[in-house]
């Protein structure tokens, strides 16, 4: 009896490996994949429609559970745009300041994405490292938000508030070893921005480290190396952006050819790939760390000697602050009308983008003049890269499938929005 060769099968949704509720229908011929047709709409979670039935405000917080590894780069795409919609500038500290956090969270999601893409393909340490460095900077999205992930930290003209002066210290409980404590908050005496300095003289070591486990790694490479190759040419007609773009050699990235906030004053190199395979896009990602902490030391440096407003005055967009509250009534039922009813926003139509850790992410508003969006449009960084997965797969083995969704870095929040 002859061997049956082709079969289809069902990778995911439940997959370890899936990123997400992926479901990923492979068609097979032996162990070779032969196409491969992703399946979005398993976690739906209407976000663009619930944004269009509230006030602009209240929608911040689902831009953070969008790309829940890259919260506040897709707050920052949200407040632009509704900054162009009303010809608003939040003041030059605070656009220093959303630069920082941007970079810190660019940091924080290729730290994810390098650990769990190792773990996908079977290593195991990086994964541990990767999170060693991501606790330090949830601390700092702690310090200015009071929450570890879903911050909601940029407002449409500025940030919430401004950085804070000193850092929280663990104390001693009767479980706790009092010197091991004394070491946890020996980078924790000064302020938010010393603590963060602090951080950016050590990550360069700790990038080395997880390079010294991968970069070499023989298995590392056989897993990576010629997997998923895609041309520049071929890069650009599927609409790839971001590391997937530059890992097949285009040097385009929007923080450089569309610079926006103080991007522009930046100084900072793109890393490219040559060939467009597995390995050149973790070698893109692994540059761009560093070249983020290299952005990051610059606006450390520029907020510690220009202190100013964080937030603009402009009253009609902003909350009086807590100080006026206290004694003035009538601050303080603004305060609550602006939080509940929100602003009405000028007629018109806006689009902005920004250099996601992800690629473009880009959030399209229509306004018809009232106080909630006509029409919100996300623009997901993912879901370009997800359409090219049966063009990188077909092929290939069908345990190089897991290493080509590892480098596509998609988390399914943005993708099926």
């Amino acid at each position: 009896m002859a061997e049956i060769r082709n079969y289809t099968i069902n990778f995911g949704p439940q997959h370890p490996a899936a990123h997400g509720v992926l479901r990923l229908i492979l068609e097979m011929d032996g162990e070779t994949v032969v196409r491969a047709d992703p399946h979005v709409g398993l976690l739906h979670r209407a976000t663009e429609k619930l944004a269009e039935s509230k006030p602009y405000n209240q929608s911040i917080g689902y831009m953070d559970r969008l790309d829940y590894v890259s919260m506040m780069c897709n707050e920052h795409a949200y407040v632009l745009s509704i900054e162009k919609l009303m010809g608003i500038k939040p003041p030059e500290r605070a656009q220093y300041i959303r630069v920082l956090f941007s970079e810190i969270t660019r940091i924080l999601n290729h730290l994810m994405w390098i650990g769990a893409h190792a773990l996908d393909i079977g290593a195991m340490t990086v994964f541990l490292y990767a999170f060693r460095e991501r606790e330090i900077l949830m601390d700092c999205y702690e310090a200015v938000s009071g929450a570890r992930m879903h911050a909601t930290y940029f407002r449409p003209g500025g940030v919430y508030r401004d950085l804070p002066d000193e850092m929280p210290q663990y104390k001693v409980s009767p479980f706790s070893n009092e010197k091991k404590v004394d070491e946890l908050n020996a980078n924790r005496q000064g302020s938010l921005l010393d603590f963060i300095w602090d951080f950016t003289e050590t990550f360069p070591d700790r990038v080395d480290e997880y390079e010294a486990l991968l970069t070499e790694n023989r298995i590392w490479k056989q897993r990576t190396v010629g997997i998923g190759v895609v041309t520049p040419e071929r890069a650009l007609q599927l609409g790839f952006s971001g590391p997937m773009l530059r890992g097949s050699g285009i040097a385009w990235d929007l923080r450089k050819k569309q610079p926006y906030e103080v991007y522009d004053k930046m100084g900072f190199d793109i890393p490219i790939g040559k060939t467009g395979d597995c390995y050149d896009r973790y070698l893109v990602r692994v540059e761009e760390m560093r070249q983020s902490n290299k952005i990051i030391r610059q606006c450390v440096e520029w907020l510690r000697e220009n202190p100013g407003p964080v937030m603009l005055e402009n009253h009609k967009v902003t909350p009086p602050d807590r100080e006026t509250m206290k004694d003035d009534m009538e601050a303080l039922i603004h305060h609550f009308k602006l939080f509940t009813e929100g602003y009405c926003v000028p007629e018109g139509e806006a689009y902005a983008a920004i250099e996601h850790p992800k690629g473009e992410f880009g959030i399209y508003l229509v306004s018809d003049g009232a106080n909630k969006p006509y029409r919100v449009k996300i623009r997901a960084a993912g879901f370009a890269h997800l359409s090219a997965m049966n063009e990188m797969a077909a092929g290939h083995m069908l345990a190089d499938v897991v290493a080509i969704i590892g480098t596509q870095d998609i988390v399914f929040g943005e993708i099926d929005r």
